[in-house]
């Protein structure tokens, strides 16, 4: 397999008292922002600056069929991936609303719809194919089409960054990729696949039992596979490929990354595999009601933003969080501090 290299900097952590102290002199008690205040002092070592921005947030939905899907691991049709697909360049899908609601630009890419796609302002049409094979027979893709998957996803990014983006969220569409997702967590967090597995798009109990049955079985007739790479290849999706690319790409560039659900998840878990560093450019948008998704972030040590025991996938979780991010760096750049206020020479004049 060819290895494609990507090297993702280490956080300006040498600067951390120094934002530390800036935080700790703003016009408010010690911690009473929370959440928010740890957000700000990531954004300031990611971008190595005591006065954080977020430039031309984008989010972007990378989507593709799986082959998998054949074996009835999902309560919709394959023929749902295109739809919605149409949906999202139709503006009418949940992502829509809510990027328009927190000002990010949407980009659609069709990493590997079954169905062709026309080309549209709003989309990246560079499919590696018409969809995954089915991996109960074999390999999902073959090492070269990993590899253009993981190369244009990175060119995916690339046009983002030029366009003056400096904070990325990563969103998908696929029927069958919440398989591909729990099979590569199972097999990256050498996790049990029962705890990865869930109803996805919303398979009843016997559903589920089904699907953790054929992807028991498919693991079971897989070959001993040695590295994420070769995870990804066997078991993973063209829009999974693409999008651990464009996150690897992201992190070399200094960008601001929120991970979506479940599915953007397990291929972070792919990208952190091969870039340790990555995971300090990434918040995770939300807790997903998918069960996996909790022991996916206890794997990466890393707690969401918001639970708000959501599923949809599409980005949605990365265009509600946005705004704490806007908020985060709003407190580092625009809030006062005592001594601006001169606040603390009230303090000590009175004796509080």
């Amino acid at each position: 397999m060819n290895e494609i290299k990507f090297s993702v900097p280490m956080l300006a952590k040498h600067r951390s008292a120094e934002f530390e102290a800036v935080m700790a002199s703003k016009t408010k008690p010690t911690r009473s922002l929370g959440v928010i205040e740890d957000v700000a002092l990531r954004l300031c070592l990611i971008q190595d600056s005591v006065r954080p921005q977020i430039t031309e947030p984008t989010i972007v939905v990378f989507a593709a069929d799986h082959g998998i899907a054949a074996e009835g691991v999902s309560a919709y049709p394959q023929s749902v991936t295109a739809a919605m697909v149409q949906n999202f360049l139709g503006g009418g899908a949940a992502i829509n609303v809510l990027a328009r609601q927190s000002q990010a630009d949407l980009v659609v890419v069709n990493a590997g719809v079954k169905t062709a796609m026309s080309n549209h302002p709003q989309l990246i049409n560079t499919p590696v194919g018409p969809g995954t094979k089915n991996f109960l027979h074999g390999p999902a893709m073959s090492t070269d089409q990993l590899d253009t998957a993981m190369l244009r996803g990175r060119d995916v990014v690339d046009q983002i960054w030029q366009r003056g983006c400096n904070t990325i969220g990563f969103g998908e569409m696929g029927i069958g990729n919440s398989s591909s997702a729990a099979v590569l967590m199972s097999l990256i967090c050498n996790m049990p696949l029962t705890t990865c597995v869930g109803p996805g798009t919303g398979l009843g109990d016997e559903g589920v039992r089904h699907k953790i049955a054929k992807l028991e079985l498919a693991m079971a007739r897989a070959p001993r596979l040695e590295s994420a790479q070769e995870i990804m290849a066997y078991f993973g999706g063209f829009e999974l490929a693409m999008m651990t690319g464009a996150m690897l790409r992201a992190g070399e560039l200094g960008m601001t990354q929120l991970v979506d659900g479940f599915c953007a998840t397990a291929a972070l878990l792919v990208a952190v595999a091969l870039e340790p560093n990555l995971k300090d450019y990434c918040f995770y948008s939300h807790q997903s009601a998918e069960p996996g998704h909790a022991a996916a972030l206890r794997h990466l040590q890393a707690e969401a933003l918001l639970r708000f025991s959501m599923r949809l996938g599409e980005g949605t979780g990365c265009a509600m969080a946005l705004p704490m991010l806007r908020m985060a760096a709003a407190i580092m750049c625009d809030m006062a501090t005592f001594d601006e206020a001169q606040i603390a020479q009230k303090l000590k004049g009175e004796q509080i």
